[in-house]
């Protein structure tokens, strides 16, 4: 008797055993037409391109901003074929505005003023225009993250302290290279700096400025002029590539070329990204110039499209805007470099 119940129970045993295969096996052959659209949803998804925006700005033949344009009305080209607007922003949706200040030995008399100049910049912002707030000098700073909240900004603004060394190019690359990047919609890079790098270690100036060609970001650069506050501790030169103990160039060359050529490097930053360059032959002159920025900011329609050409290859392509309006004037950036992702 108890002989029979174990096999009984071997024998159901066995049983369970060839239905839970059975089961498997039936699993493992289920035709793949049966996984949850979800899942295949997802994987189409993972697969995307670049969005090319291209703010632009619209004026009369006496350089007044012409709003409540549509988008229909606008035609963009790339390398001279249409292209199909995607993504149009109108002058009333908000900016991300990245605020660099440069807060390094030569800045260090100017901060107050700095301070003061860039407050009130962001006080003529729109209400809900969003500021991040970086300083560089040996070091670099990110003091607040992308923000509509005042308080928390000018927080930032009043925590800038002064330093040692010039890391422009590094700065210059960390935003435009990975943080903007993060960040879709409008946005624009406010740069005050009088250029002269000395104390970078990655980024270049050729670097940079290729960095620029692939931002979907306005930059506008505004030189402030410490020539002659240099001068007077260093009697007119550099000694071979130093500035008491600070790098200038990796030749050691002439102060005045020095600033000659970060005043190229700025130019060149808003040039290819159809910002402005400003130079600020005193601070006195600071407030007005992020005043002339903001009212800028304010009238900038944006494009957006997803190129038609996918080829990988990192060239310059060029791009043309049109309006369906007789006798206005376009301002927007003429080339750029792709980047797929």
């Amino acid at each position: 008797m108890r002989l029979e119940l174990n096999l009984g129970a071997v024998a159901r045993s066995l049983g369970l055993i060839i239905f839970l295969g059975s089961s498997i096996v039936a699993v493992a052959q289920a035709p793949k037409s049966r996984q949850p659209v979800e899942d295949q949803d997802a994987d189409v998804i993972k697969v995307s391109t670049t969005l090319v925006t291209v703010p632009v700005s619209v004026t009369d033949r006496n350089g007044r901003f012409i709003a409540d344009l549509q988008q229909d009305q606008f035609h963009i080209f790339e390398d001279g074929v249409e292209q199909r607007i995607a993504f149009f922003e109108n002058a009333e949706q908000p900016f991300t505005i990245a605020l660099m200040l440069d807060v390094s030995d030569s800045a260090k008399e100017k901060l107050a003023q700095i301070k003061s100049a860039a407050t009130a910049f962001v006080g003529e912002l729109k209400e809900n225009d969003r500021v991040m707030v970086m300083s560089f000098d040996m070091n670099i700073t990110v003091l607040c993250n992308p923000t509509s909240d005042r308080k928390l900004v000018t927080s930032a603004i009043d925590r800038l302290r002064a330093g040692g060394g010039t890391s422009l190019y590094d700065a210059v690359d960390l935003m435009a290279a990975r943080q903007l990047k993060k960040i879709r919609g409008r946005k624009a890079i406010v740069l005050f700096t009088d250029g002269v790098d000395t104390t970078s270690k990655s980024a270049t100036y050729e670097s940079t400025l290729r960095a620029a060609e692939e931002l979907d970001a306005l930059i506008y650069s505004i030189q402030y002029d410490t020539l002659n506050d240099v001068e007077r501790n260093q009697n007119g030169t550099v000694p071979p590539g130093e500035i008491g103990n600070q790098v200038v160039t990796p030749r050691g060359e002439p102060l005045s070329l020095a600033y000659r050529r970060a005043g190229l490097y700025l130019q060149a930053l808003s040039e290819k990204t159809a910002g402005r360059f400003y130079s600020a032959a005193g601070l006195n002159y600071l407030k007005g110039i992020f005043s002339r920025i903001a009212a800028e900011l304010r009238e900038q329609y944006s494009l957006g499209y997803y190129p038609s050409n996918k080829s990988a290859d990192k060239k310059k392509r060029v791009v043309r805007v049109r309006v369906n309006m007789a006798n206005v004037a376009l301002h927007y950036r003429r080339s750029y470099i792709y980047s797929p992702r």
